[in-house]
């Protein structure tokens, strides 16, 4: 497939692929569907120059005007964060659409990982993987985000799965799916706003060097999957369990009775706990989206060094 039909590196990420130098995926769903303009674009201004100050090149990945974008310049991330909600959320099964129509997406995890394989990106930070909904015995509510940490191979570092859902469940689905669930100094999954959840990781590891070896021989092995590194919410800004959990039982309760579903239910969920919780909620999101940043640029610098 000529890449090139579809697929627009920045000119500094294409360089620093082509010097081998670490690069950093960062998605576009958190601007225009995960917070208010001007903050939005703010904080991923903020979070491209964490990218920089720890060793590693940022690239923001969008769909702008029909073109997968490897790379967004601060004019495109001014444009998704103005548009907001008005931008589709793209996932995998609206990439082709969207590319065809000429339209523009704001990419999920599931698309940012599609996006950042195809330009040969190897490490992308987000805040929290989708996963498996409450109910979803019935509704059958899976985020395409553990299907494609199956089967592409990029790592993913977050501060666990959003504490929307059922996380017990998550983790079932990643383990029936062969998906390494590491715990970044911690042996309990990260809960996003909070840094405990009950549930256990697969390993703990304490550096980026043990993170990128370890990613370096999954990709040797040629498995094919990805890896996901969670990473606790610094302690200073972690949430009190007892209120966020409240907030959330409301929030999903609201969504319920409302009938909000499919790709709708998330941005819902988080906007409710936000208005819940006094705006406590978005502060925690954004600090703990700036931890990951570092954590993955460190860790595509420690990936680098081990060609």
């Amino acid at each position: 497939m000529d890449l090139n039909k579809y697929l627009d590196l920045s000119p500094e990420v294409a360089q620093a692929l082509k010097e081998h130098r670490p690069v950093v995926a960062l998605e576009s769903t958190i601007i225009s569907h995960g917070m208010p303009y001007p903050q939005n674009v703010e904080t991923a201004l903020k979070v491209e120059q964490i990218v920089r100050d720890n060793g590693a090149v940022p690239a923001t990945i969008a769909v702008i005007g029909g073109r997968l974008k490897a790379g967004c310049t601060p004019a495109e991330i001014e444009h998704l964060g103005k548009a907001g909600a008005g931008v589709a959320k793209a996932s995998r099964r609206d990439l082709a659409v969207l590319v065809a129509r000429g339209a523009d997406g704001a990419t999920t995890v599931t698309t940012t990982m599609i996006i950042a394989h195809m330009a040969g990106i190897r490490v992308f930070a987000t805040g929290g993987i989708g996963g498996v909904h409450r109910g979803a015995q019935q509704t059958f509510d899976i985020s395409a985000d553990l299907e494609e940490l199956a089967h592409t191979p990029v790592m993913v570092v977050c501060a666990g799965a959003k504490s929307i859902l059922d996380l017990g469940l998550t983790l079932e689905y990643l383990e029936t799916h062969g998906v390494p669930v590491i715990g970044y100094g911690t042996e309990e999954l990260p809960a996003f706003y909070t840094r405990k959840s009950g549930f256990g990781v697969d390993y703990r590891m304490d550096s980026p060097e043990e993170l990128a070896a370890a990613f370096r021989t999954s990709l040797e092995l040629g498995f094919g999957g990805g890896m996901l590194v969670t990473n606790p919410i610094p302690e200073e800004f972690s949430m009190d369990p007892a209120v966020i959990n409240r907030a959330i039982d409301a929030a999903v309760a609201e969504a319920e009775e409302q009938g909000v579903h499919g790709k709708a239910i998330t941005p819902f969920l988080l906007a409710r706990v936000k208005e819940l919780t006094g705006g406590d909620s978005l502060d925690s999101n954004i600090q703990l989206v700036f931890n990951n940043a570092r954590l993955a640029a460190r860790t595509a610098a420690a990936l680098e060094a081990l060609r």
